[in-house]
């Protein structure tokens, strides 16, 4: 259960646009051995095969490639980019898992896609154990079939106008995306050229419930202006050691305290893919509730550095049904000993599955008996 470590990536100051601030994240040295380019497909709905008897089912317009080579140096194959005219229907397109191998040294996986997955299937199958609470749907089908919503990066007002205008620096491989100074998300990738390559498909990710509120409801943030005092300033050197110290203090401000909620969770890791040096993995938070909850995908090197990062953050609804869940397992999914850990009864414990969206999983009459109760 570890945290990220983001080691080789610098703040640079952040861009403001309405109620959108983008923070550039910098590299000095770029990665040179993976290489990231997108493949676009377009307003297709993927259905993607994750298992013998599941199917992953979203929205998905583009993937990501990543090339890789043992000899220090990669290079990104080609770039596909979506044709002027939008197509007439929205096309059912298959894949062949999450992230599938292509060629030797050669990765394609579904961005973004892979981490909600890996939350959807959270305990996924359910009761361990046929207790008798449980309905024999739940029993025989578990979470089956298991729904999320989240938006489009194209419907949370202002966010695809901050990306237009947003100024690129040298050297950038990323960035942190806040909407109301809320962390929205983060995005690494290895080397500078791939981020000029990527950046235009950030407005095509999902967003969650939260940030889609905040974009539409809260007024522009302030931008963080630095101020030298001239008192101080003598000479170019003075002047040029007050910028470089400004800009210090925002790095650290920042890091330490804006993107906290990210960096400082611990988070559980699954790996998913092996790739030289490399290895592709996602992770989920410990699911805090009324606490900032970040779910992702991370290419890690072999000293466990990101040199490429992609993030999503929980709704509270989401938070709550992650945590009933985790709850739930770390228990044998007893229901009296779950709500023994969270401090209340088994009755109010099931009006929260109900409340949670997994009201179905209890027989209808253990749930009409936990109403009663209530009332009482």
């Amino acid at each position: 259960m570890t945290g990220l470590d983001l080691t080789g990536l610098e703040t640079r100051p952040a861009q403001v646009w309405g109620a959108v601030r983008l923070v550039p994240l910098v590299r000095a040295e770029p990665i040179d051995d993976l290489r990231l380019h997108p493949r676009i497909y377009g307003d297709s709905v993927g259905v993607v095969e994750v298992g013998r008897r599941s199917t992953y089912i979203s929205y998905v317009p583009h993937g990501f490639v990543a090339e890789w080579t043992g000899d220090g140096t990669a290079a990104a194959y080609g770039t596909q980019l979506p044709g002027d005219e939008p197509p007439a229907t929205i096309p059912l397109r298959f894949h062949r898992k999450l992230a599938r191998r292509e060629a030797a040294g050669r990765l394609r996986f579904l961005p973004l896609h892979l981490a909600l997955e890996g939350y959807l299937a959270l305990h996924f199958g359910g009761p361990e154990i046929a207790w008798s609470e449980w309905s024999q749907r739940a029993l025989r089908r578990g979470l089956s079939p298991r729904a999320e919503a989240a938006f489009s990066g194209a419907a949370v007002p202002g966010l695809e106008d901050a990306l237009r205008v947003f100024e690129i620096h040298p050297g950038q491989c990323g960035m942190l995306l806040y909407v109301a100074d809320a962390l929205a998300a983060a995005f690494v990738v290895p080397h500078p050229d791939d981020y000029r390559a990527l950046h235009p498909t950030l407005v095509q990710d999902m967003q969650g419930e939260l940030i889609f509120q905040y974009a539409l409801l809260m007024p522009p943030v302030a931008d963080f202006r630095a101020s030298i005092a001239d008192a101080r300033i003598d000479t170019f050197a003075d002047l040029r050691a007050a910028a470089d110290a400004e800009e210090r203090a925002w790095a650290d401000f920042h890091d330490t305290t804006m993107a906290a909620g990210l960096l400082e969770q611990d988070c559980t890791w699954q790996s998913v893919h092996r790739m030289g040096r490399f290895e592709l993995a996602r992770f989920l938070p410990v699911f805090r509730p009324k606490e900032e909850n970040h779910i992702g995908e991370a290419i890690l090197d072999e000293q466990g550095r990101t040199a490429y990062l992609k993030t999503f953050r929980l709704s509270e609804g989401q938070v709550r049904r992650g945590h009933l869940l985790s709850r739930l397992a770390a228990h044998g999914w007893h229901l009296a000993d779950t709500a023994a850990d969270l401090g209340i009864d088994e009755a109010q414990l099931g009006l929260r599955l109900e409340s949670a969206g997994f009201g179905h999983l209890l027989r209808q009459d253990v749930l009409d008996a936990y109403r009663r109760q209530a009332r009482r």
